[in-house]
């Protein structure tokens, strides 16, 4: 029998070969391995991620740190299982309409441009997604999917695996939800605070006998081992205080990308490293006291700094300063009501084209709603009675009656407000200026102190580490990048409290540059409240009145809300119902009712000729049936004031009018204006504005909102006139109160002004820059007197402005001011 001989090797088990890592997520690839460019995946989803930053050229991302889009290390199955739950859905959902769904979600590791373009490239990386726009300040993203195709849990996990968890706090459901993750960031700034704050004191207090000690007196033991103590205390500052400057300039070298936080690490290093260097080769007792100083300092800063963006965010003022109002119907009569004041179970009055402003009940029989300002699609959507409207969708066709079922979020038409479709594109002047300097600022930086450290090392070995720190830690455009959000944000609560509400800060710049403004007539200069109506006609039958009211109750025109409140009626008559009803911007209203057509509009629009009226009068002319019935004489109303505010505007800009009405006031107007046209259609307000920008000019618009949307939206600036019953107009970039227009003139010269004062705050941040520099280099300032420096530089930019701001806004009011508080 011939025996078998076994050897170690195989008495030994076959090894369970590991598996291999996911190259994009660091996952290992247990349920599937998919090897592709090089590389292994764990998913098809993770090889498409790839393979989209790698056709974009954005393989840096990769060098972000080990597995930058690595998940968590813990991942539970059934984490996000709480979100097949419909309730729920419906509370997080921002948005949902057949196969259209919208939601807002928090982000908090968005920190760089390739987390920018890879979220807003969810489209590419699942069918199922429509549309995604981050907001990179707040660490948002607003996704627009198809249910049908990815449900909610679906997304939110795709983000899971993508390494971006969006944070989703069940307890704050219909609050903030980033509070949370805030208070987190405060926290840990707090302890960093505090940790580097004791050990600056203690460190002090152990360095107490070398600042007394001149003569080097002390005995030997006692003063190496607080020394060893000091760095035993200075290592926390190092690893914890100091962790977010060493690791944000770690992740921009590894994508050769040098920020602000470099100079600043390396700073902290050099001093570190030099102390514990004089430390432990007995050469000198280091400067830890001055190194935690250095640390507890910048934190400081970084808090104040902090602080001062959370008091630029001007969401509160949205809902302080929205001039917006609606129509509620109580008991068969319409009142107009700000939104502030609209509750759930009012009934309110939506006419065409105008938003409805909260989540609502259909009370009419039908309505077809346009929701492309939140979806981008603007094909209407038939609701029937009964069904649930969404905020911010638009009714298109005959008004329609609806009951509010939750209160207004106004921070939700704000978002819808500063939608990438309202966008301009104009570039903005200072805000490109600041991050060209922004850009060259650090390496100009690290630049000198590589100088200084090579002048020193000849001159003075010994003060190199001091010279290079303080080089690199005073020289800081802190002030730079606080100075435009500040100043324009300081000038936007000014021009909020004088009834100009601008859709954003920077529209505060554009402003300043418009050097032409171009006004519309009919409900601009004029006021929606003409003085007399009269009828010009064979005398209307009352079935005949009641039709006309029925037509125009369903328009938004100046001349169709007067002509409404005109022919007031009996309640016990019922107003007839319209068919095809149709509204022509600058032209006028149709609709069929008892089977004939019934016009009401312009001459050319309800006859197809033409006819001159008289001066101070517009018209508005009837056809039933084909047969011009007569028209409604408007004698027109001009505001107050508006002589002198156009006569002071013609001193600093070129003025032109557009008007859809007849030529009946050109001798009156003429006179204040470069050119006056009339008969205008809204094709061409936009193609005119359209001629002004080509021609090198900064042309704004002030027009009375739906009416001149396309031209509000070409405009540099478009300002929509707010009076009484005011209709949201996303297209437009700010909106003023009516019986603020005569002092538009001084809103205008507060921006100018405002712009002067960023420019005087540019001097001084370069001046402290260039003194604070100057003392470094020549070895006269230490780290711990820079560190100290730096934070007060953004303080005096702040001081300047406010003061300076404050100062010209109380010289410029107007003198019917607001009575709401700032």
């Amino acid at each position: 029998m011939s025996q078998i001989l076994t050897t170690p090797e195989s008495l030994t088990p076959p090894q369970k070969q590991e598996p291999a890592e996911c190259y994009h997520c660091g996952e290992p690839c247990r349920e599937e391995t998919i090897h592709a460019h090089d590389h292994t995946f764990c998913c098809t989803g993770c090889q498409t991620v790839y393979e989209i930053l790698s056709d974009h050229e954005l393989d840096t991302y990769y060098s972000l740190g080990d597995s930058p889009a690595k998940r968590e290390a813990v991942t539970q199955q059934n984490r996000r299982n709480f979100l097949d739950q419909e309730a729920i859905v419906s509370q997080i959902l921002s948005f949902s309409e057949g196969d259209t769904a919208q939601v807002q979600l928090f982000i908090p590791v968005i920190h760089c441009s390739a987390c920018i373009w890879l979220l807003e490239n969810l489209s590419r990386i699942h069918s199922g997604v429509y549309h995604s726009q981050v907001h990179f300040v707040k660490k948002e993203v607003m996704v627009t999917f198809n249910p049908n195709e990815v449900s909610l849990r679906a997304l939110v996990e795709l983000l899971d695996r993508l390494g971006y968890p969006p944070e989703i706090n069940l307890a704050s459901l219909g609050k903030d939800q980033k509070a949370a993750p805030r208070k987190r960031i405060q926290r840990k700034l707090a302890l960093q605070i505090g940790v580097a704050g004791f050990a600056f004191g203690n460190i002090m207090l152990l360095s107490l006998p070398e600042y007394i000690d001149t003569q080097l007196t002390l005995e030997g033991t006692y003063k190496q081992f607080f020394a060893y103590l000091n760095i035993l205390l200075s290592l926390p500052v190092l690893l914890y205080s100091g962790r977010d400057y060493l690791l944000s300039a770690y992740k921009s070298l590894r994508v050769r990308y040098v920020t602000l936080d470099v100079p600043i690490a390396l700073g902290i290093l050099v001093l570190f490293g030099r102390s514990v260097w004089e430390i432990l080769t007995h050469s000198g007792p280091g400067y830890l006291d001055s190194f935690t100083g250095l640390v507890f300092f910048l934190l400081i800063g970084k808090w104040f700094q902090a602080k001062t963006y959370q008091s630029l965010s001007f969401e509160r003022d949205y809902s302080a300063y929205f001039p917006v109002a609606v129509t509620r119907v109580q008991n068969g009569v319409e009142t107009s009501v700000p939104l502030k004041e609209l509750n759930p179970g009012d009934q309110i009055r939506v006419r065409n084209q105008e938003l409805i402003p909260a989540d609502a009940t259909l009370l009419s029989s039908e309505a077809h709603i346009d929701y492309s300002f939140i979806t981008g699609e603007s094909v209407p959507v038939t609701k029937e009675a009964g069904a649930r409207l969404q905020a911010g969708g638009r009714q298109v066709g005959p008004g329609i009656d609806v009951r509010v079922e939750k209160s207004v979020d106004q921070s939700r038409l704000t978002r819808l407000w500063n939608r990438e479709i309202f966008q301009k594109n104009a570039k903005d002047q200072l805000p490109n200026l600041v991050d060209r300097i922004s850009r060259h600022f650090t390496l100009v930086v690290l630049s000198l102190a590589a100088l200084a450290a090579i002048f020193w090392f000849w001159y003075d070995a010994s003060q190199v580490a001091q010279v290079v720190t303080a080089v690199m830690i005073v020289a800081c455009p802190c002030a730079l990048a606080l100075t435009l959000p500040f100043a324009y944000g300081h000038a936007m609560r000014w021009l909020g409290r004088w009834g100009l509400y601008l859709k954003d800060a920077n529209v505060v710049e554009r402003l300043a540059q418009l050097n032409s403004l171009v006004f519309d007539k009919t409900g601009t200069i004029t006021t929606t409240q003409p003085r007399g109506i009269r009828w010009e006609g064979a005398p209307l039958y009352t079935e005949e009145s009641l039709g006309i009211r029925a037509l125009v109750q369903h328009s938004t025109h100046p001349l169709s809300l007067a002509l409404f409140q005109h022919l007031e009626t009996s309640g016990s008559l019922v107003e007839p119902e319209l068919e095809e009803f149709a509204e022509h911007t600058g032209k006028g209203l149709e609709a069929y009712l008892q089977n004939k057509q019934w016009k009401v509009g312009s001459y050319r629009f309800v006859t197809g000729g033409s006819q001159t009226g008289r001066s101070g009068e517009s018209r508005v002319y009837v056809s039933i049936g084909g047969e011009l019935r007569g028209g409604f004489a408007f004698e027109t109303q001009y505001r107050s004031g508006y002589r002198t505010l156009l006569t002071r505007l013609r001193k600093q800009l070129s003025l032109y009018l557009l008007s859809g009405d007849q030529d009946t006031d050109r001798a009156q107007l003429e006179p204040y204006f470069e050119e006056v046209r009339f008969k205008q259609s809204p094709e061409d307000k936009l193609h005119y504005l359209e001629q002004l920008q080509n021609q090198g000019g900064h042309a704004g618009m002030v027009g009375d909102g739906l009416n001149d949307a396309g031209a509000l939206k070409q405009a540099h600036v478009g300002i929509s006139l707010a009076e009484e019953v005011h209709h949201f107009v996303p297209a437009c970039d700010a909106i003023l109160e009516a019986k603020q227009l005569p002092y538009l003139n001084l809103h205008l010269a507060l921006a100018r002004q405002t712009r002067r004062v960023v420019y005087g705050a540019f001097v001084i941040s370069f001046l402290y820059n260039v003194v604070g520099m100057s003392f470094a280099l020549a070895g006269a300032l230490t780290p711990l007197v820079a560190a100290i420096l730096m934070p007060l530089s953004s303080i005096t930019t702040v001081i300047y402005i406010s003061l300076a701001i404050n100062s010209l806004a109380r010289k410029l009011k107007p003198s019917t001011k607001r009575t709401d508080r700032m």
